[in-house]
């Protein structure tokens, strides 16, 4: 129990710093309420670090909503 909620805190921090590495997302997504980003839906692929962000992001979110749940059923 006390090591799951270690990993919780840990799977945490690094989500939250991996999240602040994607801040081009978050500047592009911004410009949706101004209309400045034409580019913005465009079907565009990752690539490289990008994608590995992208990937290290959704694996760090599922774990920490595995975690979260089996601690909240205990």
């Amino acid at each position: 129990m006390k090591n799951m909620e270690t990993a919780l805190l840990i799977i945490s921090i690094l989500l939250i710093a991996i999240v602040l590495l994607q801040s081009n997302k978050a500047s592009d997504a911004g410009q949706i309420i101004t209309g400045g980003n034409s580019e913005l839906f465009q079907n565009q692929k990752e690539r490289g670090s990008e994608l590995f962000i992208s990937r290290v992001t959704m694996i760090l979110g599922m774990a920490f909503f595995i975690i979260s749940f089996i601690l909240y059923i205990i």
